[in-house]
């Protein structure tokens, strides 16, 4: 069992009328809150008009018993470890820039088939893989990241902008890193946990598809946990309806960047200051069946955004959340702690997860270094959810290959950001 670290940054102060809840959620007041809302009674008793009772498929798991049926590990044979070195000397052989990466120039012809079925998987299977095998050792930093954009491409053909500069200056910056960064002079701007020892509660990120690429592991603690977004639906859908409501009602969510087109990116992101500090939308978002597509729900939601971190906290420009929303907050987290499965992430390991079907936390570590992508198939993605259109335009277009940055060192992105 792996050594959870408890939370060392200091609780970001709340706004004025916000619930007693943190990021660090806490069982006993969530069970009292629980009690007390029921005990107050006048909830919602039936669904909202067209959620469906239950959701099945094979994305509708449980962490006890995944196993028995799902090995999500995928192990590099010899032979495949062999034509990825093979594609890394293509590419370097090309003398371009890491944004040309793509599956034409990262050349995997007898991978490939594998990893466009395991694309497959992360969209209509169980939403989630590891890749295990690569030699991380026998390569240098930048190589490893090409190696893992490269493998990625073939996955998910777009990558996702995770920051508009790097260094002060105008950047795509489609990779970014998760490691501990208190150390550094800037600790006092950090406001998220991705750059601390402490535990990332259950989240979402931005995007279709988020990958973690581990270079080094950590020596105690840090395990990566999975929950099926499907399970935990069916679980309050059964038990607590009117969280369903809630959920799917809108929500005051720390956002700057709704209705800014990409001409104007730069000047008026999610990343600088602007008038309005938050949109209003869903955490829940429901998709009926069509003839190509079954019925599915999607989450997205990230919790620091809705009762702060660190140096970030919630905005007192904001409204404060309500008694039924911390419930909701509390009551995903929780179920998802106790559906959730433990990927065994090792050193050398690839996850790719579904980000509108996974929601997925991490235990306090001591330290570990990963890299992330964001990333989007075209082929197999799910339908956006319309609010959040204008999210996935900033995350996915205008990204070009000159412009993209692949940043070797880590650094603390705007969004974590107190000096942003």
């Amino acid at each position: 069992m792996s050594t959870t670290v408890t939370f060392v940054t200091p609780k970001a102060p709340a706004p004025p009328g916000q619930p007693d809840i943190s990021y660090a959620p806490d069982r006993d007041k969530w069970q009292a809150r629980a009690a007390r809302r029921l005990k107050e009674g006048n909830l919602p008793i039936a669904l909202p008009e067209g959620f469906p009772a239950q959701l099945t498929g094979d994305l509708v798991w449980e962490g006890e018993t995944i196993a028995d049926t799902y090995d999500w590990t995928y192990v590099l044979s010899a032979e495949q470890l062999d034509e990825v070195d093979k594609a890394l000397k293509h590419f370097k052989g090309l003398g371009l820039s890491l944004g040309y990466l793509t599956a034409e120039t990262f050349p995997l012809p007898n991978l490939h088939a594998e990893l466009r079925r395991l694309s497959a998987e992360l969209h209509d299977g169980h939403g989630f893989f590891v890749i295990r095998g690569l030699r991380v050792d026998d390569y240098s930093r930048e190589e490893n990241i090409i190696i893992y954009a490269g493998i990625s491409a073939h996955i998910a053909a777009q990558r996702g902008r995770q920051d508009h500069k790097y260094n002060g200056q105008k950047a795509d910056v489609v990779l970014s890193h998760i490691k501990d960064l208190t150390w550094s002079q800037n600790n006092g701007m950090i406001g998220s946990p991705a750059y601390t020892t402490d535990k990332q509660v259950f989240h979402t990120d931005s995007g279709d598809i988020v990958s973690l690429f581990a270079l080094e592991t950590s020596a105690a603690g840090g395990a990566s946990k999975l929950a099926s977004t499907w399970r935990v639906y069916n679980e309050i859908a059964a038990t607590r309806p009117d969280l369903i409501h809630t959920l799917s009602q809108s929500w005051d969510m720390e956002d700057q960047h709704r209705g800014v087109g990409l001409a104007n990116w730069f000047t008026a992101s999610r990343f600088e200051k602007t008038d309005k500090q938050y949109v209003e939308r869903p955490l829940l978002f429901h998709f009926p069946a069509t003839e190509s597509t079954p019925e599915r729900v999607a989450l997205q939601y990230g919790r620091r955004y809705f009762v702060g971190f660190g140096a970030l906290p919630r905005s007192a420009s904001i409204p404060p959340i309500t008694e039924a929303q911390a419930e909701a907050l509390d009551t995903i987290h929780f179920l998802g702690e106790k559906y959730c499965v433990n990927t065994d992430f090792q050193k050398g390991d690839m996850q790719y997860i579904n980000n509108l079907g996974i929601f997925h936390a991490r235990d306090g570590f001591t330290d570990t270094s990963e890299k992330r992508l964001w990333l989007r198939d075209p082929e197999n993605a799910w339908q956006t959810p319309e609010v959040l259109r204008y999210r996935w335009e900033q995350l996915y277009e205008g990204v070009t290959p000159e412009g993209q940055v692949f940043p070797l060192e880590p650094f603390i992105r705007s969004a974590g950001n107190k000096g942003r």
